[in-house]
């Protein structure tokens, strides 16, 4: 048996059994892996695929045994290459970080910069996307630290740790009524049109869980994943906006007016997580110190033992 072989059985099984796309993935033939999988099958002695024809149909129990020993083999096999970079090149490398749009735009920039300060030879490799895309990511090894509110505590292979709290904030333009409302009720906005996240980002389920237990149902205007296309749809007078705090504290809308919702709305915790049994370089370490003063090497390094339990904020 050989790491081709575990490479091609894993990446079938993520492909949801297609072994085409799982070719396209490897950037080799779809026979080649076909006929890789069932040559480890006939060492191993046990079908890890059912099959219908030519067709994967579903993993078999005993497949379902050799993915989780194949998942840990090719972890360890990441480990030794990152263990191998941290001591060839001390201070250099590439960080790949997996987050929302949010939290890169507005949450991540003074950290990422006070890294380079301190890692100059240190590259940094920035994928964005939803809070299930940012977890896949760092499952797929695409990346080594992810940064989400939503969804990442949800996975099991994942360790997580609380990082900021913050709120939404209500944005409307400065003569609109509700900007001189001295006490605002969820009543009064969702009488408005309202212009907010997409469903799976930035809290979006706390703000609908919020108005539906008061059995409020507003009308969506406009749904975005980008908290500046929310500010600028405002600004065309198309409704109110409900955006991150971060949107609004760290890059003031002067010619809008800006409202705490935390009271309404209740708070938010963006996480950051790594991959359970990953190896972390120096410089991982040092990143997440600099996203949170709660966080520590000790403490990131005990979460990944597992011998340190969720703290709250």
């Amino acid at each position: 048996m050989n790491l081709h072989q575990f490479r091609f059985v894993q990446e079938a099984a993520r492909r949801n059994l297609n072994l085409t796309e799982a070719a396209k993935a490897l950037h080799t033939s779809q026979p080649g892996v076909s006929k890789a999988i069932i040559e480890l099958e006939q060492e191993l002695g046990i079908d890890i695929f059912a099959r219908h024809g030519k067709r994967l149909k579903r993993i078999t129990e005993p497949g379902q045994h050799v993915l989780k020993s194949i998942e840990v083999i090719m972890r360890e096999i990441g480990n030794l290459k990152r263990i191998g970079e941290q001591y060839s090149a001390q201070d250099s490398g590439t960080l790949s970080i997996a987050t929302t749009h949010t939290q890169a735009r507005y949450v991540l920039p003074a950290s990422v910069a006070k890294l380079r300060e301190r890692y100059p030879q240190v590259n940094i490799s920035l994928h964005q996307g939803s809070p299930d895309q940012v977890a896949k990511m760092l499952l797929d090894d695409t990346a080594e630290i992810g940064m989400a509110t939503e969804s990442l505590a949800n996975y099991e292979d994942l360790v997580t740790l609380p990082c900021y709290e913050w709120q939404h904030m209500l944005v409307v333009a400065p003569d609109h009524p509700l900007a001189k409302k001295k006490h605002l009720h969820l009543e009064d906005i969702a009488k408005e049109p309202l212009i907010t996240y997409h469903p799976s980002f930035t809290g979006r389920t706390r703000i609908d869980a919020a108005f539906a237990s008061k059995k409020l149902y507003p009308r969506i205007a406009l749904e975005a994943i980008d908290s500046d296309v929310i500010k600028t749809y405002v600004r065309l007078g198309l409704g109110v906006g409900i955006v991150a705090e971060m949107a609004v504290k760290d890059d003031p809308v002067n010619d809008l007016v800006a409202r705490p919702l935390g009271d309404l709305l209740g708070r938010n915790v963006s996480r950051v997580a790594f991959k359970r049994g990953a190896y972390l370089r120096n410089f991982v370490y040092q990143f997440a110190e600099l996203l949170s003063d709660r966080l520590t090497a000790d403490l990131v390094a005990k979460a990944m033992t597992g011998h340190v339990n969720d703290y709250e904020l």
